[in-house]
């Protein structure tokens, strides 16, 4: 199972950048892991047009509420069914156009608070490593 993130502008703040790609390296180890930094929403869909069979997550607040321990169940669910890649949406500043959120109807909330879009990238990356160290056995998470 093959992971990408969708990320609508940059990481610019050369500390975050540096956590987040540290845990990219890390999630390397077990998935293949795939980053894509796009311009704006139009650009998103198009990616997500040109496969319309992998599985769209979009990162929004008022998305489905979960704890570390579920989100590594779901990934190994849908790693043992056979799914060949899921990508995660992460907004920018300004967050979601409508357009975007119609076409994804898959919704993740990182958390009730409020976060920079930049920081959000960094938890999602943890997190997601946290997943695999969850589903490896792997001390991690403790």
């Amino acid at each position: 199972m093959r992971l990408r993130l969708l990320m609508l502008g940059k990481t610019r703040r050369p500390e975050l950048r540096a956590v987040f790609d540290d845990y990219i390296k890390r999630i390397a180890r077990s998935a293949p892991v795939e980053v894509n930094e796009v311009r704006d929403a139009d650009a998103a869909i198009k990616r997500l047009d040109a496969d319309r069979a992998v599985t769209a997550i979009l990162l929004d607040a008022g998305g489905k509420s979960q704890d570390s321990e579920s989100l590594a169940r779901w990934l190994g669910e849908q790693r043992d069914r056979g799914t060949r890649e899921i990508v995660f949406i992460c907004g920018d500043a300004d967050g979601f156009p409508g357009e975007l959120r119609k076409r994804v109807s898959q919704k993740l909330s990182l958390s009730p608070m409020t976060y920079s879009h930049e920081l959000a990238r960094v938890m999602l990356v943890e997190q997601l490593y946290r997943a695999f160290a969850i589903l490896s056995g792997s001390p991690y998470p403790k």
